[in-house]
Protein backbone atom coordinates (compact mmCIF):
# COMPACT_ATOMS: atom_id res chain seq x y z
CA UNK A 1 0.00 0.00 0.00
CA UNK A 2 3.21 2.46 0.99
CA UNK A 3 3.77 2.50 -3.45
CA UNK A 4 0.42 2.06 -4.48
CA UNK A 5 -0.07 5.80 -3.90
CA UNK A 6 3.11 7.08 -5.49
CA UNK A 7 2.78 4.76 -8.60
CA UNK A 8 -0.47 5.85 -9.44
CA UNK A 9 -0.12 9.58 -9.33
CA UNK A 10 3.41 8.99 -11.04
CA UNK A 11 2.27 7.19 -13.95
CA UNK A 12 -1.17 9.49 -14.05
CA UNK A 13 1.39 11.83 -14.29
CA UNK A 14 2.91 10.32 -17.82
CA UNK A 15 -0.29 9.34 -19.02
CA UNK A 16 -1.58 13.31 -19.10
CA UNK A 17 2.01 14.55 -20.43
CA UNK A 18 1.85 12.39 -23.19
CA UNK A 19 2.15 14.65 -26.52
CA UNK A 20 -1.31 15.76 -26.78
CA UNK A 21 -0.86 16.42 -30.51
CA UNK A 22 -0.20 13.38 -31.61
CA UNK A 23 -3.19 11.74 -29.81
CA UNK A 24 -5.35 14.14 -31.42
CA UNK A 25 -4.14 13.05 -34.84
CA UNK A 26 -5.11 9.60 -33.91
CA UNK A 27 -8.22 10.78 -32.81
CA UNK A 28 -8.65 12.32 -36.07
CA UNK A 29 -7.84 9.40 -37.92
CA UNK A 30 -10.78 7.58 -35.94
CA UNK A 31 -8.37 5.29 -33.89
CA UNK A 32 -10.35 3.59 -30.76
CA UNK A 33 -9.15 4.61 -27.13
CA UNK A 34 -7.50 1.06 -26.95
CA UNK A 35 -5.58 1.95 -29.90
CA UNK A 36 -4.42 5.19 -28.71
CA UNK A 37 -3.81 3.84 -25.33
CA UNK A 38 -1.73 0.71 -27.02
CA UNK A 39 0.05 2.10 -29.67
CA UNK A 40 0.36 6.23 -28.30
CA UNK A 41 0.26 6.26 -24.74
CA UNK A 42 2.21 3.10 -23.29
CA UNK A 43 4.88 3.50 -25.43
CA UNK A 44 5.10 6.80 -24.91
CA UNK A 45 5.62 6.26 -20.67
CA UNK A 46 7.83 3.07 -21.20
CA UNK A 47 10.28 5.34 -18.93
CA UNK A 48 7.77 6.35 -16.64
CA UNK A 49 6.69 2.46 -15.91
CA UNK A 50 10.26 1.61 -15.28
CA UNK A 51 11.43 5.10 -12.93
CA UNK A 52 8.27 4.00 -10.92
CA UNK A 53 9.56 0.44 -10.66
CA UNK A 54 12.89 1.83 -9.07
CA UNK A 55 11.26 4.12 -6.85
CA UNK A 56 8.76 0.92 -5.81
CA UNK A 57 11.61 -1.25 -4.59
CA UNK A 58 12.81 0.88 -2.02
CA UNK A 59 8.99 1.85 -0.72
CA UNK A 60 7.84 -1.28 -0.59
CA UNK A 61 11.07 -2.83 1.70
CA UNK A 62 10.49 0.09 4.05
CA UNK A 63 6.62 -1.24 4.14
CA UNK A 64 7.86 -4.74 4.55
CA UNK A 65 10.32 -3.91 7.45
CA UNK A 66 7.60 -1.70 8.83
CA UNK A 67 5.31 -3.88 9.00
CA UNK A 68 7.46 -6.35 10.88
CA UNK A 69 9.00 -3.95 13.21
CA UNK A 70 5.15 -3.81 14.62
CA UNK A 71 4.23 -7.65 14.32
CA UNK A 72 6.65 -10.00 12.80
CA UNK A 73 8.13 -12.77 15.07
CA UNK A 74 10.80 -13.63 12.32
CA UNK A 75 12.21 -11.53 9.10
CA UNK A 76 14.73 -8.51 8.82
CA UNK A 77 12.67 -6.34 10.54
CA UNK A 78 12.08 -8.60 13.70
CA UNK A 79 16.07 -9.46 13.81
CA UNK A 80 16.80 -5.04 13.45
CA UNK A 81 14.20 -4.11 16.44
CA UNK A 82 15.21 -7.75 18.32
CA UNK A 83 18.81 -6.69 18.04
CA UNK A 84 18.70 -3.17 18.96
CA UNK A 85 16.61 -4.49 22.28
CA UNK A 86 19.22 -6.88 23.18
CA UNK A 87 22.46 -4.83 22.12
CA UNK A 88 23.66 -6.60 19.47
CA UNK A 89 24.75 -4.02 17.05
CA UNK A 90 25.96 -6.67 14.81
CA UNK A 91 22.77 -8.58 14.15
CA UNK A 92 21.47 -4.81 13.31
CA UNK A 93 24.04 -4.22 11.25
CA UNK A 94 23.62 -7.84 8.96
CA UNK A 95 19.97 -6.69 8.69
CA UNK A 96 20.05 -3.57 6.98
CA UNK A 97 23.36 -5.21 5.04
CA UNK A 98 21.26 -8.02 3.94
CA UNK A 99 18.67 -5.38 3.40
CA UNK A 100 21.04 -3.18 0.94
CA UNK A 101 21.76 -6.01 -0.95
CA UNK A 102 18.80 -6.90 -1.49
CA UNK A 103 17.42 -3.50 -2.62
CA UNK A 104 20.56 -2.98 -5.21
CA UNK A 105 19.98 -6.35 -6.91
CA UNK A 106 16.29 -5.66 -6.99
CA UNK A 107 17.33 -2.24 -8.54
CA UNK A 108 19.79 -3.54 -10.73
CA UNK A 109 17.26 -6.64 -12.40
CA UNK A 110 14.88 -3.31 -13.21
CA UNK A 111 17.55 -1.66 -14.84
CA UNK A 112 18.71 -4.80 -17.37
CA UNK A 113 15.19 -5.59 -17.73
CA UNK A 114 14.68 -1.31 -18.91
CA UNK A 115 17.50 -2.00 -21.36
CA UNK A 116 16.25 -5.30 -22.61
CA UNK A 117 12.33 -3.63 -23.19
CA UNK A 118 13.35 0.44 -24.24
CA UNK A 119 15.44 1.04 -27.05
CA UNK A 120 16.58 4.63 -26.83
Amino acid sequence: MISLIVTILEILNGFLNTDKELIKMAQTFHASKFQILSKIIIPANKATFFNSLKVNIGLSLVGVITGEFLVSKAGLGYLIVYGGQVFQLDLVMTSVIILAIVAYVMYQAVVRLEKLLVKK
